[in-house]
């Protein structure tokens, strides 16, 4: 299994690993078949993600995308925080290994849950906008 250099540099010196302990969003996700699971903490102000960071226990790959998918989305409005796909963090990162593709479903998905709690702090129902979290499958090598 063949990792990209930008993979090989967000596992290795992974961005805005941690945690916000003043977070305005926090999303969960993960899947025990895999292992991998991630927490996305968000700050906003004034409908831009001014900070973001994560913390994921999993493999090299569930450290890269979460990693990435933090870079996306940092410093951009809300609206296009929500469009973030989990193809758009895989050609960021020139690719990922078919059986490594879950991971980076997982880390729009965390960034999508972190979303949805920070719309519930601020007593908005975020399923019309932010749609339902969904458990994420994953692919074992054998």
């Amino acid at each position: 299994m063949a990792y990209s250099e930008k993979v090989m540099d967000h596992f290795a010196n992974p961005r805005n690993v941690g945690e916000l302990t003043d977070a305005d969003g926090v999303g969960e996700v993960g899947n025990s078949k895999c292992g991998d699971i991630m927490k996305m903490y968000i700050k906003v102000k004034d409908d831009i993600i001014t900070d973001v960071s994560f913390k994921t226990f999993g493999c090299g790959a569930a450290i890269a995308t979460s990693s990435m998918a933090t870079e996306l989305v940092k410093g951009k409005s809300i609206h296009d925080a929500l469009k973030l796909t989990n193809k758009a963090v895989m050609e960021a990162l020139d690719g990922l290994p078919p059986v490594k593709v879950h991971c980076s479903v997982l880390a729009e998905q965390a960034i999508k849950a972190a979303l949805s709690d920070y719309y519930t702090r601020q007593g908005i129902d975020p399923v019309p906008i932010v749609g339902k979290i969904n458990e994420v499958e994953c692919h074992l090598e054998d």
